[in-house]
């Protein structure tokens, strides 16, 4: 299992944070542990941290449509996401 950090920007924080998409794309990859995180200098930065069983698995489903629709529906802008994994 990793731990891992995420963070990008979004349209709307609110909007984004009371999503249920997290948890219905992350859920069936086993991802738990999701934590949401604001940044509260800019209104529009947010992260994420959760815990990863299969980093392979998150990584290919990171690529897929599915994914895409999903940040396309919590407004996440995709060209911002960083995503970090415990060291």
């Amino acid at each position: 299992m990793a731990t891992m950090m995420a963070y990008h920007e979004v349209k709307d924080r609110k909007h984004w944070l009371a999503s249920p998409m997290r948890e219905k794309f992350f859920g069936p990859l086993g991802i738990t542990g999701i934590r949401k995180f604001i940044d509260p200098q800019h209104p529009t930065r947010v992260g994420l941290i959760m815990e990863v069983p299969d980093m392979a698995k998150f990584q290919a489903a990171m690529q897929s449509p599915a994914a895409a629709e999903a940040m396309a529906h919590d407004g996440v802008l995709a060209s911002t996401l960083v995503v970090l994994v415990e060291a």
